[in-house]
């Protein structure tokens, strides 16, 4: 049996987990509260506080997975993309810990990383004992959605590792625009879920905004921005208090629109592929539209859905690890001279 530590530290989360081959020991989180005051990620603030929760969050995964840091046999780390310095901090500590330990290091993709989420094994407890997963995982080959707020591409996948890229976004990510239209909104961050929260509450069908018609299988979500953007200016205009009054509405239409444009290139695709098994991943897999939509049009093609547990939806360590335990079988390790990359 192979256990892996894995590190995750992307973004504003401070993530790390044990995995014992594809089995989940322990995935434990430490989010960052202090973005919340200025609607989004501050990557100064971000870096310091991965500074001072990489330690304890290392230590709570081990002590969580009941082993010695000696049972240890590589160390799984996010090398990108994402913010420099939060990268920064997860890279430096695995190289080090690695090293006491004399241990190999495993370099891991981020977006690899959300995609294999659907290979992790977890039990009760996320105990090694009795372990299931909660649906087998997708047989290749299989369509992935990655959605997310810095990310949205549709990949075909052949292997755990051979990722063919069908489209992607030309300009911003799907979970970007949900958060602008949050924002401008004024309802919170971060503004994904409150706009799921409040779309159940409202008519999907009050408002149409137009989508872009892009070629092929890419997405363009800027337009969709910006007619949402000068639909509320206007409205404005008229009543002070439209989006007061209105709320639930606007979230429930602006949230179908842009899911309908996502899913309707993800079909698109499969059915060009002749592919029969649809998976999602990201930060946006965890929204409750995309996901029973994707449940809707694979029951009407009889494909099958993949759809990831909540917990692996966000940025965490349980996916760095699985993607770190596939390279570590196929002997794939990383230099300590390896540097992080934002893109």
């Amino acid at each position: 049996m192979t256990t892996i530590l894995a590190i995750e530290s992307s973004c504003d989360d401070t993530s790390a987990a044990v995995l014992r081959d594809d089995t989940l020991l322990s995935n434990v989180i430490a989010s960052q509260k202090v973005h919340e005051q200025y609607g989004g990620v501050v990557p100064e603030l971000a870096s310091r506080a991965h500074q001072q929760n990489i330690i304890p969050v290392v230590d709570a995964a081990i002590r969580e997975a009941g082993i010695e840091r000696e049972d240890i046999d590589a160390v799984a780390f996010t090398r990108g993309p994402g913010l420099l310095g939060s990268l920064m901090v997860g890279v430096s500590f695995a190289k080090s810990f690695a090293l006491a330990l004399g241990k190999p290091l495993i370099e891991v993709n981020h977006l690899q990383a959300h995609v294999l989420s659907h290979f992790i094994r977890v039990g009760s407890g996320e105990s090694a004992v009795d372990s299931t997963r909660a649906q087998m995982p997708p047989t290749f080959p299989f369509i992935c959605l990655l959605v997310s707020g810095g990310h949205t591409q549709i990949l075909l996948l052949h292997s755990h590792f051979e990722m063919e890229l069908l489209g992607q976004t030309i300009d911003d990510a799907a979970g970007e625009a949900i958060d602008k239209a949050a924002k401008i909104m004024d309802l919170g961050y971060p503004g994904g879920p409150i706009i799921d929260r409040l779309a159940k509450e409202g008519n999907a069908d009050a408002y149409k905004f137009a989508t872009p018609h892009i070629a092929g299988y890419d997405y363009s979500f800027s337009g969709i921005k910006t007619s949402f953007l000068y639909f509320l200016r206007d409205r404005l205009k008229e009543d002070p208090d439209f989006i007061e009054k209105h709320k639930a509405d606007l979230c429930a239409s602006i949230q179908k629109t842009i899911v309908g444009f996502l899913l309707k290139k993800v079909e698109r695709a499969a059915l060009d592929r002749g592919v029969k098994q649809i998976a999602i991943a990201g930060g946006v897999s965890a929204n409750s539209l995309l996901r029973s939509e994707l449940q809707h049009i694979c029951q009407k093609h009889h494909w099958q859905a993949f759809v990831p547990p909540f917990k692996f939806c966000t940025d965490n360590a349980a996916m760095v690890g699985i993607a770190g335990y596939f390279k570590y079988l196929q002997g794939d390790f990383a230099d300590q001279s390896l540097p992080p990359y934002t893109r």
